[in-house]
């Protein structure tokens, strides 16, 4: 009987430091690991427990650029896997130009993985990938959250002339990030940027950041590619079953929410929220609200 309340003991404590060692596992210090999958070994890094979303990033986004405030409110209820696109980041390969081969990395890492089913959530750039991987992967993909991005086909609302002026920078500083992500008018939305800046900076390798003319044509080529849209995904956006949350501030100058207006009531499966005095990176500046507006429509829309 001593014997065995000994080995209960024990079991507990082994218990125990196990889980207060997988609590301490954060956006921070997570371990950057490796997918060996055709051709290229993809990085990704993963946090948290229970069902999978998989991030799509943005464009010159690495594992390093999503605020990691946002990424552990995430992982409090889901298990959080970011990555680097083949060729940017910590990834090797190449950066794709056609979309369809950019939404690979996605179905390449979760099979990696053993990821029969997931969420996934695309921001910008990574918003057009999410949503070719919707609809070329509706087997694996269960709901789809879209961050400060636009549909397929031509813009109603171009790119903001000073969105290229400060994202085509080598490197960006304080300033450029708060006209690129957030709203300079707005003293609330910069007080916002400073905090996020802050949270991101604590772990960043800024040599990872893309920077180069040539790696920017990539991503270009890969968005317009989408503007043209020869294979219809704006159509098949219309009769998808995937349920799908849109998520924008009201003066996004990469992608204004105006572009998805002519399609809100032609998409049975989507919702639309729009932040007022917001800019490119709504998730960034109101961490909880939008960790709260996501995860109410992810347990609603099962």
């Amino acid at each position: 009987m001593k014997t065995l309340k000994i080995s209960f003991v024990f079991l507990m404590l082994i218990t125990n430091l196990y889980t207060m060692n997988a609590q301490k596992i954060s956006a921070l210090n997570s371990t950057t690991e490796f997918a060996d999958v055709p051709g290229r070994k993809i990085a990704y890094r993963s946090i948290g427990q229970g069902m999978p979303i998989i991030l799509v990033n943005r464009f010159r986004g690495t594992l390093d650029t999503w605020d990691p405030l946002f990424l552990d409110q995430l992982a409090e209820n889901y298990r959080v896997i970011t990555f680097d696109y083949s060729g940017i980041g910590y990834s090797t390969g190449t950066l794709p130009t056609d979309l369809k081969e950019v939404a690979q990395d996605v179905k390449d890492l979760a099979d990696f993985l053993k990821i029969k089913k997931t969420i996934i959530m695309g921001w910008s750039y990574g918003g057009l990938v999410t949503q070719v991987a919707t609809l070329l992967f509706d087997d694996l993909i269960t709901q789809t959250v879209l961050l400060g991005t636009g549909p397929p086909g031509e813009r109603v609302v171009p790119l903001g002339q000073a969105f290229l002026d400060a994202a085509l920078k080598p490197v960006n500083d304080f300033d450029d990030e708060i006209v690129l992500f957030f709203e300079p008018s707005s003293e609330a939305s910069k007080i916002e940027a400073k905090a996020s800046h802050d949270r991101i900076a604590k772990r960043i390798d800024v040599s990872k950041i893309p920077s180069t003319m040539d790696v920017f044509q990539l991503y270009f080529q890969g968005s317009a590619g989408l503007a043209e849209d020869k294979d219809d995904f704006k159509g098949k956006l219309k009769t998808t079953k995937t349920p799908i949350l849109i998520i924008c501030g009201d003066n996004d100058i990469s992608f204004a929410v105006e572009n998805w207006y002519p399609l809100t009531q032609q998409l049975p499966t989507a919702q639309l929220i729009v932040f007022p005095q917001t800019g490119h990176a709504p998730h960034h500046q109101h961490v909880n609200l939008v960790v709260n507006y996501i995860h109410a429509f992810l347990e609603n829309s099962k």
